[in-house]
């Protein structure tokens, strides 16, 4: 599968120019003219880089990637900006950049810079291991990280949020996960699926500020 690419530019001129000479290099690319929608877009779909401006309409570019950060996306972030002082640059990286290319830019060396950072931070998911924005599970010795730090968690937790990361961005209702994740030949009431999410929740999410776990009213439960 070709890499997934979100650009953000808000000179349409660039903007369709990096695209197309992207999409030559076969990856898939999607472009915005602002922020507002990024961030639904990075919780929806599987994003492999950000292409971010810093002369943003409504946001300056660096400071909504270091929110992202904030929030716990790990998508890789290459600048590409007129801000091109050492100072404004050294700022890019410490608010979450990869790399930083400043403009007027050579298209060659924009498509080489991408070609290694995907490189450089492709997740390279190993057999038995699941990863979903930062979280990442062990499933051959059954641990599970956090932002890169140990969490315990129950078995029975464990599994529910492999079941959830297996079916990311997809609802899954309390009869499901009774099904695929509690053991078969015994009885259990909703209220055991609503009990145990809340337990994960508060255990992957303590400050309530990821949001990994939402709740569709009526229907059961999504990872975003």
């Amino acid at each position: 599968m070709s890499a997934k690419i979100v650009i953000v530019e808000d000179e349409e001129d660039i903007l369709e120019l990096v695209e197309y000479n992207l999409q030559k290099e076969g990856y898939e690319v999607i472009g915005f003219l602002n922020t507002k929608t990024v961030e639904q877009m990075l919780i929806e779909e599987d994003i492999d880089l950000l292409i971010m401006d810093r002369n943003l309409p409504g946001v300056e570019g660096s400071e909504f990637v270091q929110a992202l950060r904030k929030e716990g996306f790990a998508t890789p972030v290459i600048y590409l900006s007129a801000k091109n002082l050492d100072s404004e640059i050294e700022e890019g990286f410490l608010r979450g950049g990869d790399d930083y290319i400043t403009k007027p830019f050579n298209m060659k060396e924009l498509m080489l810079r991408v070609k290694a950072v995907l490189r450089r931070t492709t997740k390279k998911i190993e057999e038995g291991t699941l990863v979903h924005r930062d979280l990442v599970l062990d499933k051959s010795s059954r641990t599970l990280s956090v932002e890169c730090k140990n969490v315990d968690v129950t078995k029975l937790e464990f599994n529910l949020l492999c079941e959830f990361i297996l079916n990311k961005n997809s609802v899954l209702d309390r009869d499901y996960l009774l099904e695929n994740v509690w053991d078969d030949g015994e009885e259990y009431q909703y209220r055991t699926v609503n009990v145990a999410i809340n337990r994960l929740k508060e255990k992957i999410d303590p400050n309530k500020t990821k949001d990994y776990i939402q709740t569709v009213r009526g229907v059961g439960y999504k990872l975003c």
